[in-house]
């Protein structure tokens, strides 16, 4: 059984920074992507990470947002700075086998529960 399980949202101001983590366990993974959900909106991808691959990151993130990730920990970080409102959202870590391929963004079989990150201005 394959469980992801985020942790390290909170309440920020604008400008503050974050570090969320994503503890994947039930197999190792080499490739995962990040995805949030804005209050009433639909859930969108954030950055993907594939080993041995360029990463990429929704154009509203890029210079802001570093993904990155642990072998022996099996557990991937989000590393969140200058956080703006519009980031505020469920943050969602998402990995395992590939189920969606939509261009450069990959959707996996598992999910995490989400972390919320409020951002405030």
């Amino acid at each position: 059984q394959v469980q992801l399980v985020e942790s390290g949202g909170g309440l920020v101001e604008a400008g503050g920074s974050l570090r969320l983590s994503c503890q994947v366990s039930g197999r190792t993974v080499n490739e995962m992507a990040w995805y949030r959900q804005a209050p009433g909106k639909q859930r969108e991808w954030v950055v993907g990470l594939v080993r041995g691959a360029p990463t990429h990151y929704v154009e509203d993130v890029k210079g802001r947002f570093t993904v990155s990730g642990d072998n022996a920990k099996n557990t991937f970080y989000l590393d969140m700075n200058n956080l703006e409102p519009d980031d505020t959202g469920v943050y969602f870590c998402n990995a395992g086998p590939l189920v969606k391929l939509m261009g450069l963004h990959f959707e996996y079989q598992y999910w995490g529960q989400g972390t919320q990150v409020t951002v405030s201005s």
